[in-house]
């Protein structure tokens, strides 16, 4: 019985919806006009738009700026590198190239660019990690 009762009040809420729908013609169909027609002046008779275009619409393109002159632009030489020396391990014997960029580093940049050779190189040529970090650091 409940279902029933469920199914006749979902219906009668639909029934109640279009009614309402209806009741107000134009304003669902997008021409509804707010502005009442000026006195001793007849109505304008209700008309449909169309909508979209009859055909392909291209733009336009701008003129060109009249006035404006684009500033020069001015050539800028990169900086020269200088790539620091090999480093020479007295462990291995061997002088390993540095990796960096060859560019001003502090300290800091400096030992992370060591710590990373050094697990770049691998302990077979580097020998041991602290000698070889410590000597690249202070070359």
């Amino acid at each position: 019985m409940r279902t029933f009762v469920s199914a006749v009040m979902v219906v009668a809420t639909l029934i109640a919806a279009m009614a309402v729908a209806r009741a107000e013609p134009g304003t669902l169909d997008g021409d509804y006009n707010i502005m009442a027609p000026e006195p001793g002046t007849k109505a304008p008779p209700a008309r449909k738009h169309p909508r979209g275009s009859s055909g392909l619409v291209t733009p336009i393109p701008l003129p060109p700026p009249l006035h404006y002159v684009p500033p020069a632009v001015p050539t800028v030489a990169p900086p020269t590198l200088t790539v620091p020396p090999s480093v020479y391990v007295p462990q291995t014997g061997m002088s390993l190239p540095n990796l960096g960029p060859g560019r001003s580093e502090t300290s800091q940049d400096r030992a992370a660019r060591c710590a990373n050779q050094a697990g770049v190189y691998g302990s077979n040529l580097t020998g041991n990690r602290n000698a070889y970090i410590g000597s690249c650091i202070n070359q």
